[in-house]
């Protein structure tokens, strides 16, 4: 688990075996998150949230993070790809396909992040001006099928980070 900058085992000690379905033999033993980890998680996620500064940079200081991002997951595409398909089992042609474009998914979002503009919202009353503030909400919760995990989760990841938000898979 990684939570709180920093790699740790399962609260209660457990792990489980991912198999890869093209052999049926044990991979990886992976920590098996419990309640409490997920809570711990969800809590370092908050911290970081108010107390970092992921929020409080602007959009296009997080638009070149997130274009660096890209250019790191294009860079290891092929390495992403096997690792997805020895876990799930899917054709390898398909998977270095999907992470071959992830990096499109943070180029996207991050070229969106700093897009976002209001406008001024007719109030009614001749001296007061509505309009919408965009700012990072908090904590997103981000939850992957076993199909294609990591895409699905870029899929989440990309426009919460462009919003400034901290996420939890």
């Amino acid at each position: 688990l990684y939570i709180g900058g920093a790699t740790r085992p399962a609260r209660s000690g457990a792990t489980y075996d991912t198999v890869n379905p093209a052999t049926g033999l044990a991979w990886a033993a992976v920590p098996d998150a419990g309640e409490e980890d997920v809570d711990d998680a969800v809590a370092a996620a908050r911290s970081a949230f108010a107390e970092g500064e992921w929020p409080t940079l602007t959009a296009a200081q997080r638009g070149r993070l997130m274009r660096r991002l890209a250019d790191i997951v294009r860079r290891d595409a092929e390495e992403l790809a096997r690792i997805e398909t020895t876990d799930n089992g899917k054709v390898y042609r398909e998977t270095v396909a999907q992470c071959r474009g992830l990096g499109d998914y943070f180029e996207y979002f991050a070229g969106a992040a700093d897009k976002l503009e209001g406008t001024v919202i007719p109030s009614g009353k001749p001296a007061f001006h509505v309009y919408p503030r965009h700012e990072p909400l908090g904590v997103v919760g981000a939850i992957m099928p076993w199909n294609s995990p990591l895409q699905l989760l870029i899929f989440k990841l990309a426009p919460a980070l462009a919003a400034g938000c901290a996420v939890v898979a």
